[in-house]
């Protein structure tokens, strides 16, 4: 099979990694120097040195985050040494918890840098709140709700506050919720292939293809021509005796695809099965993808709000439309990248040629389109991943209000169930801090907040029972699952790729699974 790109690689191969290379190897995979760049550059406030938070800087300060800070005025307790792996003990118990983690926390990644800060959030809020808004993304574990309710109001107040993670957990069970005004993403890094433009083919592959003598090609040179070549040869042909139509009926598409296995010359020859399992590319017509049309309306894009606009993103998605609009063939830009097929060297970067000549052409053409200034880097990524950007645009934390709720009874009770459970937790703490947590109370407290009329079902029970268990405990294992999980999505938020969860991701590790409510 040949490779996704070969000039890259080829590239690849000439450079010596340096040591930040072969430490974030791995890593650089997934997310590559943009992310790694952005991962460095960010600044992440952890409100709790709990179990939780330090499992979630661990995963973390790993990777290269550029600075965290633990906001925590709380001495280490017994409790504490019991279950935070990220404390040293008997040694730390009585000491500030927010210094004892962020020491322990910098030996992870000495390039990371970590500081702890013993002042109440809550005085932070009054007195220093410019200081919150500095962060690139706050992390708040077990917030009273009072507290986060100032914290999340504050962090909403205006668009370019950091994001805010809200993880509440009790025993086996825990949510979170990601607050954001709006997230862009260019690399959303999707499953779905950019188009190969087989139904539309540009010149240069038109007439590749229809250059092509089969019949007189020896048996090892047929078998490793690039199925887009068989597809696009055999389209044309067909389109010469079918009024320059496609294949549009079962039976037409199935004579096609038998059209395409009889041009075999052996059985094994893999490439002409690879066109047959291709073949529905062939009738169903190359369009902007529905998600990316719907981008197109966005008010964002509107000439006014682009002479506002400062960022880069809707600038080259208002000439990603126009681009759009007045192409010949009313597509995205064309990309450089193919699929693996079975070709030959010679044949598959013959064709990439073909691709990356167009490709370079249409890029060329669309700047001609953008009126704003823009970095070739940042143009470059646009147009590889036009086929699947995104644009999120969240909610506050506490906006999911009764309807939704009740919504979310019908369509996941059990998820609903959880996150009533978890919320009535933390209203009751606000309320009564010091008396014991009983599931007469939790369920009158659900009540309160579902409303007298809804059907509550049979499930809430089990998560009332659990959170009266354990209302304020911290187990490792939750807190190390919570950590991976949390850690995953503040760095999606960090580097603006792949998408993150929207509304509340509910987890119960008793029954071990996740759902999400409110998206």
């Amino acid at each position: 099979m040949a490779s996704q790109d070969i000039e890259s690689a080829t590239t690849a191969l000439q450079v010596q990694p340096d040591n930040k290379a072969r430490r974030y190897d791995r890593q650089l995979r997934l997310w590559a120097a943009t992310g790694q760049c952005a991962l460095e550059s960010s600044r992440v406030l952890v409100l709790s040195g709990s179990a939780t938070s330090t499992s979630i800087l661990k995963n973390l300060v790993l990777p290269g985050i550029g600075h965290f800070t633990i906001l925590d005025h709380a001495t280490t307790s017994h409790a504490d040494a019991g279950n935070n792996f990220f404390l040293e003990g008997l040694e730390s118990v009585g000491k500030p918890r927010a210094s004892e983690a962020a020491r322990l926390l910098r030996e992870l990644n000495d390039s990371v840098d970590g500081h702890a800060d013993t002042r109440q959030l809550r005085s932070v809020i009054e007195s220093n709140p410019d200081w919150l808004a500095s962060f690139t993304v706050v992390i708040a574990h077990n917030l009273d709700n009072q507290i986060l309710t100032k914290l999340s109001s504050l962090l909403w107040e205006h668009p370019s506050h950091p994001t805010l993670i809200v993880v509440r957990s009790a025993g086996f069970l825990a949510e979170f919720f990601i607050q954001v005004h709006e997230h862009t993403i260019i690399e959303s890094h999707s499953e779905t292939p950019p188009p190969l433009r087989i139904d539309k083919p540009f010149p240069a592959l038109k007439e590749h293809a229809l250059s092509l003598d089969f019949a007189s090609m020896d048996p090892t040179e047929h078998g490793h021509i690039p199925y887009v070549v068989i597809l696009v040869r055999l389209l044309e042909d067909w389109k010469r005796s079918h009024d320059g139509n496609p294949p549009r009926t079962y039976s037409e598409r199935q004579e096609f695809k038998k059209s395409i296995l009889a041009l075999k010359v052996k059985l094994d020859e893999e490439n002409f099965d690879e066109a047959e399992a291709q073949a529905y590319r062939c009738w169903t017509e190359t369009t902007v993808p529905p998600e990316i049309a719907s981008l197109f309306d966005d008010p964002a894009i509107s000439p006014e709000a682009l002479r506002e606009s400062h960022s880069p993103f809707f600038h080259l998605l208002a000439a990603l439309k126009e681009f759009t609009d007045q192409s010949e063939t009313h597509t995205l830009p064309l990309t450089s990248t193919l699929p693996d097929m079975k070709a030959d060297t010679t044949n598959y970067i013959h064709l990439q040629k073909l691709y990356k000549t167009r490709a370079d052409e249409e890029k060329h053409a669309f700047k001609s389109h953008l009126r704003a200034p823009v970095d070739d880097a940042t143009i470059d990524l646009f147009v590889k991943n036009a086929h699947a950007l995104c644009v999120i645009r969240g909610t506050r934390w506490d906006a999911l209000d009764r309807t939704a709720l009740v919504n979310a009874l019908a369509e996941n009770p059990k998820a609903a169930c959880l996150h009533l459970s978890l919320s009535a937790l933390s209203t009751l703490k606000d309320q009564s801090p010091d008396l014991p947590i009983s599931t007469e109370a939790l369920r009158k407290q659900v009540i309160s907040i579902i409303g007298d009329e809804a059907e509550l079902p049979e499930c809430l029970d089990d998560f009332i029972g659990e959170v009266v268990r354990a209302p304020s405990a911290e187990l490792p294992t939750t807190a190390a699952f919570l950590g991976g999980m949390i850690a995953q999505e503040t760095i999606k938020i960090i580097t603006k790729q792949y998408v993150p969860v929207r509304g509340y991701c509910t987890i119960d590790l008793i029954e071990t699974w996740t759902a999400v409510i409110g998206s």
